[in-house]
């Protein structure tokens, strides 16, 4: 399994509780952790992390042999657990968001709840607080973590206000019913420019990505081109991860031929057996919303040819036109997330500012308060710098008496000094 360097962090000296990576015989204690977490809170990140670590159990020998060959996933799983008393008493999973890996995700904190009732909250608080301060120590590429919160999970909210994290933006989930789909597919769209995506169109997604987000979530988010292509590796382990789910990707975009930019972006992931629902990922220029009903009933379509399911999708507060299109429709809002932000840099608060500068400040006081004079104005004629004057190709300077009195007026003559 690819994971940071084997070391171990204590955080509780008196409960001798460390911090290490995740290893095979974790796997089953993982387990039962991550189903009491999915029993209490009902939440679909701790089932889909269920799957995630059924398929390690299975692959765990090839991962690990992975692990000395370089490939895209080498460093890309990152799961440490919490030991006290040769048990495991808490588990936390991050991954890179981006590919220059500047923006880590927490994907899952879980603390073990078989504590007192009275103490389940200290504990959660305990452990979880030290799983994160350990990512935050160990992982020093992150400069920014990023991470999404079921708004109903209060003491999971808390535990990560408490560390550092902020609200950077409300997510509802929607779900659009099969009926509703064939209502949608009935319309046919109006999409003359719709590109199959590439690598060659990265440069415009990644556009089209940058203007519909506000600046404080790009700069979160801190996307480059590169995270808008694939590599041949990373496709080929995407298509096997398709095989094995029983799913299929279908995407496409829709090109502005005169201004040559992507103005409308739409990802689907679409299961073959009908074992689970179908998702979409969409991305919409905000001075072309009038792309919604085109795009959700291409979409619609190509659901169509594939099992009975439902689709599901997102979409943020500052996606206003998204959410009044959904309601409109009939979709139906399932979830309500908090996407959540913590930099890494701290603002320190100094104890005792200025005081290395009150010495200079106070050299630079005035000796006695300024009174204001009259303006004389032979001493703004006395002070005014010699002149130049040219002769015979030389520059002489003469002062300003010397010009008041060569200077005469136009009706005098050497006479009348006589």
């Amino acid at each position: 399994m690819a994971s940071l360097p084997n070391m171990t962090s204590s955080f509780s000296e008196n409960a001798k509780t460390v911090i290490r990576p995740m290893q095979y015989g974790d796997l089953e204690a993982v387990e039962q952790l991550v189903k009491e977490a999915t029993g209490t809170d009902s939440n679909s990140c701790s089932l889909a992390l269920i799957r995630q670590f059924q398929q390690l159990r299975q692959w765990y020998g090839l991962l690990v042999f992975l692990r000395w060959f370089p490939n895209p996933c080498q460093k890309d799983f990152h799961v440490y657990v919490a030991e006290a008393m040769q048990q495991v008493r808490g588990l936390i999973k991050v991954s890179p968001f981006n590919r220059t890996r500047s923006t880590w995700r927490v994907e899952q904190v879980l603390a073990a709840t078989d504590a007192p009732t009275l103490a389940k909250a200290s504990t959660m608080v305990d452990v979880g607080s030290g799983l994160l301060r350990h990512c935050f120590e160990t992982i020093w590429e992150a400069r920014t973590w990023l991470l999404e919160v079921n708004i109903h999970q209060k003491s999971t909210l808390a535990l990560y206000r408490q560390n550092g994290f902020q609200p950077l933006a409300q997510l509802t989930y929607w779900a659009i019913s099969p009926q509703e789909l064939e209502k949608l597919a009935d319309h046919e769209p109006d999409l003359p420019n719709l590109l199959p995506v590439s690598n060659a169109d990265a440069q415009l997604l990644y556009q089209l990505d940058t203007a519909s987000m506000p600046p404080l979530v790009r700069q979160v988010f801190d996307r480059h081109i590169q995270d808008f292509k694939k590599g041949f590796l990373r496709g080929l382990l995407d298509q096997v991860q398709h095989w094995l789910e029983r799913t299929e990707v279908v995407s496409g975009y829709v090109f502005e031929p005169q201004r040559k930019a992507a103005i409308g972006y739409f990802r689907l992931k679409l299961c073959r057996n009908g074992s689970r629902t179908h998702e979409a990922e969409l991305t919409v220029n905000p001075a072309y919303t009038c792309l919604y009903p085109e795009l959700f009933s291409q979409m619609a379509r190509i659901a169509q040819e594939y099992p009975w399911q439902s689709l599901q999708l997102a979409s943020a507060d500052y996606q206003p036109e998204r959410e009044e299109y959904l309601e409109k429709i009939g979709a139906q809002r399932i979830d309500h997330t908090l996407l959540m932000s913590r930099s890494v840099w701290h603002k320190l608060r100094e104890a005792k500012p200025l005081e290395q500068f009150s010495e200079v400040l106070q050299g630079l006081q005035p000796v006695r308060t300024p009174i204001p004079s009259r303006f004389s104005w032979w001493e703004s004629l006395s002070s005014k710098p010699h002149t130049v004057s040219r002769a015979n190709g030389h520059c002489i300077s003469e002062p300003p008496s010397t010009i008041a009195q060569d200077a005469k007026l136009p009706n005098e003559s050497p006479e009348t000094h006589n």
